[in-house]
């Protein structure tokens, strides 16, 4: 999914430079100052930018910082590890760590808890974070399908009620693991994680 442009405009092209500067200083504000103390105004200092600039890419704060989240989560691969479980584990690590690191953590937050009053900014997560996001899930699903490890889900909305569940699963847990519970997600962790996903609780075989 591609993300749509805050702001459409017209007039002169937008500075690739610029909007990579704005989102790293969005992220910076954040874990110094925290949301209710970040302005735009802060944020075009530390950019080097001026403050029109961010008006014409960003209607207010809200869309600033959910694009400044967005471009972390961006950067999560699901390398191909040779099997579904190796996958999963795979992008669960690199998940964690994105959370672990104060800017992902502090922008998450920020956003999360600003979307219960503001339905809006609810839907500019989901398109921007959550739907973009599941294109892991897209690419392990089909992986694991060309190996024969799952078996293909001709209907549609059911592979669509697929991908969204999995992605819950896998997101909810290591976002409640490392964000509300405070605790690492250790290799232990992220292996038994993987194998109530695959298998569910009943099974005990100690291959997985």
């Amino acid at each position: 999914m591609q993300s749509r442009a805050p702001v459409s405009r017209t007039g002169r092209p937008r500075s690739a430079a610029a909007d990579t500067a704005i989102l790293a200083a969005t992220r910076e504000a954040l874990v110094e100052l925290g949301w209710s103390k970040l302005s735009l105004g802060d944020v075009a200092s530390r950019a080097g930018v001026a403050k029109t600039t961010l008006y014409r890419r960003w209607a207010g704060k809200n869309e600033l910082v959910v694009d400044a989240v967005a471009e972390l989560f961006d950067a999560l691969e699901l390398p191909d590890r040779g099997s579904l479980a190796a996958d999963i584990e795979d992008v669960v690590v690199q998940f964690a760590a994105l959370l672990s690191r104060p800017e992902a953590r502090s922008g998450l937050m920020a956003v999360v808890a600003e979307s219960t009053l503001d339905e809006a900014l609810r839907e500019r997560i989901r398109t921007s974070i959550v739907e973009r996001q599941k294109r892991l899930v897209h690419t392990g699903r089909a992986r694991a399908q060309a190996r024969g490890e799952l078996p293909p889900e001709p209907d549609p909305a059911e592979a669509v009620r697929t991908v969204d569940l999995t992605f819950d699963m896998v997101a909810g847990a290591v976002v409640h693991r490392t964000l509300v519970s405070g605790r690492p997600a250790d290799e232990e962790w992220v292996h038994d994680l993987t194998r109530v996903l695959l298998t569910g609780l009943t099974t005990t075989d100690p291959t997985l």
